[in-house]
């Protein structure tokens, strides 16, 4: 059987960061580039030309910076989606929470590695999300300790008692082969989970899921559980 090609556009201002990443994704056996943007106008512009799997965008871009085109291809309103990765030198919390709004799937650090990089692409392509894994950590402390003035909507459909156990270890921040180790499922089981979650909870990525679990008060309500019994 045939592998699947992930075709992935990146935008980098930067010519030697974006001849470094290409080289890194085209070293893939399962993934290719197939487009180079110098701006955020011409990234978008290519991307809804080209309409790849994958969008790789810097944040920090001359014109149109990352953010916004992510906003244009992927954010709320946004008819036929794209998958965006942003991917930035800068590890600040107001480009990370500002992607996320935006519609990106992915928020990496330049210093990611190879490996993270392509694992982020995959994730994307497969309508997955993958964060930096400090970059997460940090995210959930926040919402962890944060109270907002109106806790989110509950979902109309309940959630089932596993979806709640996927839940409550999306909001730690586990992998999904992790969650499958500490719940004793498959993988795809999980990926089936997380999906539904996705689906009841109107949340763009995991990271979404999480800050619904925490702002809901579910992550309290169920450590207070565990510390009865």
């Amino acid at each position: 059987m045939d592998t699947v090609t992930i075709r992935v556009l990146i935008a980098d201002d930067q010519e030697l960061v974006r001849t470094g990443l290409s080289m890194i994704v085209d070293a893939q056996p399962d993934i290719e580039v197939v487009g180079q943007a110098v701006d955020g106008s011409d990234a978008v512009a290519l991307a809804r030309s080209l309409r790849p799997d994958v969008c790789l965008f810097d944040i920090r871009m001359p014109d149109l910076d990352g953010i916004e085109a992510t906003r244009l291809l992927a954010g709320p309103g946004v008819d036929d989606p794209m998958a965006v990765v942003v991917i930035t030198t800068f590890d600040l919390d107001e480009y990370v929470f500002a992607a996320l709004r935006a519609g990106a799937k992915g928020f990496l650090l330049k210093d990611a590695g190879p490996e993270l990089l392509a694992q982020a692409i995959r994730a994307a392509a497969s309508g997955d999300a993958l964060i930096a894994p400090n970059v997460t950590v940090r995210l959930l402390e926040a919402f962890a300790g944060a109270r907002p003035a109106t806790p989110p909507p509950q979902p109309v459909e309940p959630l089932t008692e596993r979806e709640e156990q996927v839940l409550a270890t999306v909001a730690r921040g586990l992998s999904n082969s992790e969650i499958a180790s500490e719940l004793y499922i498959t993988i795809s089981t999980v990926k089936t989970h997380v999906a539904s979650l996705m689906t009841k909870l109107d949340a763009r990525n995991r990271v979404g899921i999480a800050i619904w679990a925490h702002q809901s008060g579910r992550m309290r309500a169920r450590s207070a559980a565990d510390e009865r019994n």
